[in-house]
């Protein structure tokens, strides 16, 4: 053992008991130790620096028993400068997005603000569309975001005013919700998703940056299947409160305090965020944004594996788009009572704390698979509930089987969702990966608008018609999946 090591391990234990005797140690050493030299004891300015070491030390022991590290931390893909602050940047963006993600439970297009527009008796033409608005307006201008996220060092900060604006813009639909009724309400709250989806995709290409600057390749899933476990147990509380309230019959006033409350969830994320440590990155570009922006979608013709990728991505949607059909099913088969709304939340919330950590270590050994895995079991579950449901009168009429169904498709949702993520922010580092997030989430968005225009031609479908022909989608995009190339 070295001289230094021996003085190191001197000087944290003589710490622990508040002794200093530091410098009569160095001096006896002399002035030159294993080759560098040692002008002055250690400075106060060190001696902080050693103690925020050891206030940080939790994280380190904890993210190396999550991730299973116990030799040399791996850094693959980041900076040795970023390497050492990877376990405080792990958990502080694991809080962030758990917060993100129960704001996004409480507010969802497909339970609550479509059941708080009808409260507030909103035209039902309206109502259609808030599902395609939120996940669209978020994903459309992508390109021009990149472009101007491009010309930024750090990119922490993008994310944080974004969190601010959608934490003002839920805030706004729940003051909506609470004075305005009809018309007016249906268009202000319109009006509010539409600035809530710009400043998502704010957040949505500016995170994948900050998360593939900070958390080395292998270790990204498992963050991802950790925060969604988490969330889910929020989520599970959430919906035993749902069934808890709905006993009181509850109106209004009830829904829009939950909206406030989800509001305040990108507040506290955007704080959190704050103390991401993140270094200097790559910039280019941002001089002119949409001529930018058009030239980076020749991506998808030059890049054969990105274009394949979109490809399945866009069958892959069968996943998420089949989930509010499920609920019409239960809707129409087993009453429309509050009840059944918290058990569809506890369903997705069970399914999210059972299957995310699974999903998450195996899109770090391969997160196409991951992606290939889930929609097939997607697509698979779609096609046993439409056989149930138009051949089986017992089964159709059995109230148990909507939520156990929408469980296991929380499941092969959440496969799809972690897959697809850890995909592309493995695929490519730098200002790459920044136009692959943006190219992918705006062509996706066009893809999201249509088919919300034709939702309204489904009308004339049966919806576990609509389930069936959207889980053929689902088996195709286990295949263009299966034909994309590993990239862990």
């Amino acid at each position: 053992m070295s001289y230094l090591n021996i003085i190191f391990r001197i000087h944290i234990i003589q710490e622990s008991f508040g002794i200093d005797c530091m410098e009569p140690l160095v001096l006896c050493f002399g002035k030159f130790i294993n080759g560098k030299r040692f002008s002055q004891p250690y400075s106060s300015q060190q001696k902080g620096k050693r103690k925020g070491m050891k206030q940080i030390h939790w994280t380190e022991k904890l993210y190396d028993y999550l991730n299973n590290e116990e030799d040399a931390r791996i850094c693959k893909d980041i900076d040795e400068s970023a390497c050492q602050y990877t376990p405080k940047n792990y958990f502080l963006l694991m809080l962030s997005n758990i917060f993100t993600k129960l704001g996004d439970t409480l507010s969802n297009p497909k339970t609550v603000l479509a059941w708080v527009m009808s409260y507030v008796s909103a035209p039902v033409y309206l109502i259609s569309f808030i599902v395609p608005i939120r996940e669209s307006g978020s994903m459309l201008p992508q390109l021009a975001i990149a472009s101007y996220i491009r010309t930024k060092e750090k990119r922490k900060w993008v994310y944080v005013i974004g969190s601010l604006l959608q934490f003002v813009s839920m805030a706004a639909i729940g003051f909506v919700t609470l004075y305005t009724q009809g018309s007016l309400a249906g268009w202000l709250i319109i009006l509010f998703l539409v600035t809530f989806s710009l400043s998502r995709g704010l957040c949505s290409v500016a995170s994948k940056d900050v998360l593939g600057k900070t958390i080395p390749k292998t270790r990204r899933g498992k963050l991802k299947g950790y925060t969604v476990a988490v969330s889910g147990i929020l989520v599970l509380l959430a919906g035993l409160y749902m069934i808890y309230q709905s006993k009181s019959d509850a109106g209004i006033t009830f829904y829009s305090y939950t909206i406030f409350f989800a509001s305040a969830m990108w507040l506290i994320s955007a704080l959190i965020y704050l103390g991401i440590r993140e270094f200097p990155g790559e910039t280019s570009g941002g001089k002119n944004g949409w001529k930018e922006a058009l030239e980076r979608m020749d991506l998808v013709r030059s890049d054969r594996n990105f274009r394949r990728f979109i490809i399945a991505r866009s069958l892959l949607l069968c996943s998420a788009l089949t989930a509010p059909f499920y609920v019409l099913l239960a809707q129409t088969n087993a009453g429309k009572g509050g009840y059944l709304l918290g058990l569809f939340i506890i369903a997705n919330g069970l399914a999210s704390i059972i299957s995310a950590p699974v999903w998450g270590r195996m899109a770090d050994l391969s997160s196409k698979n991951v992606m290939v895995i889930a929609a097939t079991i997607a697509a698979l579950l779609g096609i046993v509930m439409f056989i149930l449901v138009s051949y089986v009168p017992i089964a159709k009429n059995a109230y148990w089987l909507y939520p156990v169904a929408f469980f296991i498709l929380g499941i092969a949702h959440s496969g799809v969702r972690l897959g697809r993520k850890t995909y592309i922010v493995d695929m490519a580092g730098g200002n790459k990966r920044t136009d692959y997030v943006a190219v992918s989430n705006t062509i996706i968005g066009l893809i999201l608008l249509i088919t919300g225009g034709i939702s309204a031609v489904a009308a004339t479908i049966s919806t576990e018609g609509i389930i069936l022909v959207l889980s053929l989608f689902g088996i195709a995009g286990a295949y263009v999946s299966y034909q994309l190339p590993n990239v862990e």
